[in-house]
């Protein structure tokens, strides 16, 4: 089936879904972990704790990371 669509659209069709799928993801951790976590996230950031930024920081970059990896290894 994929034979006959240019290979150009569907690396952009892919680029599109993996952005899309990285970018729910991302918000999926962050309310999962919201969740688990003994405080409110979103007031923690607003008081201006370097930490709670740090941490949200290492986990969007990591299941940024994940999902790329996954996606552009799907590519070949």
């Amino acid at each position: 089936m994929t034979d006959s669509i240019d290979p150009m659209f569907l690396n952009v069709l892919y680029a599109c879904m993996g952005g899309m799928l990285t970018l729910f993801f991302m918000w999926f951790g962050c309310k999962l972990f919201s969740h688990i976590v003994s405080f409110s996230i979103p007031e923690k950031l607003a008081d201006g704790n370097i930490a709670v930024g740090l941490m949200l920081m290492g986990m969007f970059i990591g299941i940024g990371t994940a999902l790329g990896l996954v996606i552009g290894l799907g590519l070949n």
